[in-house]
């Protein structure tokens, strides 16, 4: 399996706001550390905040930071609503298949076992868990050390 690029940087967006705490920071800065556009950030910080994990604010104190605690963000439920428009294979999306095996295939069920397996060991992860190295991950990030969640 693989994920999409959006969920990749939904995860990236959730573990560096995570990592600075309660600070506010721009999504410039995120796409700085990690060296992706910034123009890609802004679809996935707009659904994280349409999903409730951030919150947004203009202005000049603006920026975005974590609106739950890590403890509360399961990763697996996190991905499963980034990945929602996607799909491991063509027969999993009933109105655009042309799969011709499919009324007889059993991959199909063995893929959705796959599939429902690999969601139910990620929601055995919560982001807390994945910010269990903050010290690591704060210098590698180029967030100073006075900024991260104690």
């Amino acid at each position: 399996m693989r994920l999409t690029t959006f969920s990749d940087y939904s995860l990236r967006v959730m573990i560096y706001l995570g990592t600075c705490g309660d600070r506010r920071v721009s999504v410039g800065e995120i796409a700085s550390a990690y060296g992706i556009s910034k123009n890609h950030l802004m679809k996935v910080v707009l659904f994280l905040a349409d999903e409730g994990y951030i919150e947004t604010a203009r202005g000049k104190r603006g920026g975005v930071r974590l609106k739950m605690q890590p403890e509360r963000v399961w990763i697996g439920k996190l991905l499963r609503k980034s990945e929602a428009g996607s799909v491991l294979v063509e027969c999993f999306s009933e109105h655009t298949s042309d799969c011709c095996i499919q009324t007889a295939c059993r991959l199909r069920g063995a893929l959705h076992k796959a599939v429902n397996a690999f969601y139910a060991v990620l929601n055995t992860y919560t982001l807390a868990d994945l910010l269990a190295n903050r010290a690591a991950l704060a210098p590698l990030l180029q967030i100073s050390p006075q900024s991260e969640r104690k």
